[in-house]
């Protein structure tokens, strides 16, 4: 659907302000995200050696699942009751919840106080991601649509990079507690922005009949939504407004139209998010054994997370021209080769020229996975479909830590936990290939339907 004012003269901007207001709040949030999980992998070195804790990697690795473990019930849960609440207020509540819990963590004194904050800190964590993408999904235009996604998920290495220049800084001087407590930061500084700025999701509005709200924001943004398009699934009839909740999108995410689809963007975002946990957790840890000092190894770690921002941002315009697919087949692949690499013994730029191309691969292919879940099912479901694979996707951060920590423990060389890192990565090059392509077909708009799946600025793509 081209933009149209609330004049009627008709436009082509794929940039319009609602677009970047929704993007800049979203990215920020996105950036507290990615802040709050690298933090975990940049002060391990510190928790192996804190007085009286007594860890070892295995339980340090299970620690890390257990945030994970909070971030898989946050995102299915929440991902799934944002249809039902909205969008808005949930990702307000979640950035809320784990900006507190994650600060907590600073006042740990035991393993088991420090795993608990990590578990309820991770609720929020794995319900912002599903929220904001189907927010900025819903407010982008289509042929910006990976641009978009890469912008916004640029913004969990940036957290990741930040992390990594504070760990370097404040962990020798103010220890690793005072890490958690700069994570209250968000808390002061983006939710006024977002209570007073952040506008709902259009079409949930409307899914639920609440049809003067959704006026009020295409008044205010100059979008009209007279002519917005409803985009159902083939295989079913049109939904009323009682028959559009949670529990209805989950049932059409495993309809046989969907099932396929579904299935491939479960698995293949468990696989990516097994490589991107298993770098951030581990990758100071290794390279230290690998002989680096410990300020060199999280500048490998700072080195992955530039890797991801700058190669992820440069990808998307190919992504946005070649299609998803295609580009994903190769950013898998270069990321098998990149972990393959870091098991060998080669000069220090190139082990860092290594780093950077699997931060590029890895983050960028999660970015185009989801961006393909955005546009694969209809906008009024984009959020459970979001957070189910998410979600499902924690299985593999959730076992990335442990399993890696296993290695290190059983005494192995180190270049084990990097082979460990490149499997996923082919497996991923089997699984694109077998994403069909979305059966959702297009109807007139129906005025008065609750259940529509409108998008104010792009057509179903």
């Amino acid at each position: 659907m081209h933009e149209v004012s609330r004049r009627g003269s008709r436009g082509s901007a794929t940039w319009p302000p609602v677009t970047l207001l929704v993007l800049a709040i979203c990215g920020i949030t996105v950036i507290s995200d990615g802040y709050d999980v690298v933090i975990y992998g940049a002060v391990i070195p510190s928790l192996l050696h804190e007085p009286g804790w007594g860890l070892t990697p295995a339980v340090a690795g299970l620690i890390g699942s257990i945030g994970l473990v909070g971030m898989l019930v946050g995102a299915t849960t929440f991902g799934t009751l944002t249809d039902t609440l909205g969008r808005r207020r949930m990702l307000i509540a979640c950035l809320t919840w784990f900006s507190v819990m994650t600060g907590l963590c600073a006042t740990a004194t035991s393993p088991e106080v420090f795993g608990l904050f990590r578990f309820l800190a991770g609720l929020g964590l794995g319900g912002v991601l599903p929220i904001a993408s189907a927010l900025v999904g819903e407010y982008s235009h289509p042929k910006t649509r990976n641009l978009v996604f890469a912008i916004l998920f640029s913004g969990f290495p940036v957290g990741g990079i930040i992390a990594a220049f504070t760990g370097i800084f404040v962990i020798p001087r103010f220890g690793w507690q005072a890490m958690f407590l700069c994570a209250v930061l968000p808390l002061v500084l983006v939710v006024p922005l977002a209570l007073k700025f952040l506008p709902e999701s259009i079409a949930f509005l409307r899914a639920k009949g609440r049809h003067a709200e959704a006026e009020k924001i295409a008044d205010r943004w100059n979008i009209t939504t007279d002519d917005a398009q409803n985009v159902v699934p083939a295989s079913e009839p049109h939904q009323s407004a009682t028959g559009s909740g949670s529990t209805s999108s989950v049932k059409t995410l495993f309809s046989r139209s969907y099932v396929v689809a579904t299935l491939c963007f479960l698995a293949m975002t468990c696989l990516c998010l097994f490589m991107i946990y298993g770098y951030n957790t581990w990758l100071p840890e290794l390279m230290t054994r690998a002989g680096f000092s410990a300020g060199s190894a999280l500048s490998f770690l700072l080195v992955f997370n530039i890797g991801a921002v700058v190669g992820t941002l440069v990808l998307s315009l190919a992504a946005d021209r070649l299609g998803s697919k295609p580009i994903i087949t190769v950013t898998f692949l270069v990321s098998s080769v990149a972990v393959i690499v870091l098991s060998l013994r080669l000069p220090t730029a190139l082990l860092y020229a290594a780093v950077a191309l699997g931060g590029a691969g890895v983050n960028a292919t999660q970015t185009f996975i989801l961006a393909n879940v955005s546009k694969h099912y209809p906008v009024r479901m984009g959020a459970t479909a979001l957070g189910w694979t998410l979600g499902f996707g924690r299985v593999g951060s959730m076992l990335a830590p442990p399993l890696l920590g296993l290695i290190i423990g059983a005494g192995l060389a180190y270049q084990w936990n990097f082979y460990a890192l490149a499997v996923p990565g082919v497996i991923g090059v089997l699984l694109i290939g077998l994403v069909p392509r979305s059966p959702g077909v297009e109807a007139p708009a129906e005025h008065g339907g609750a259940g529509g799946t409108v998008r104010p600025l792009a057509e179903q793509t």
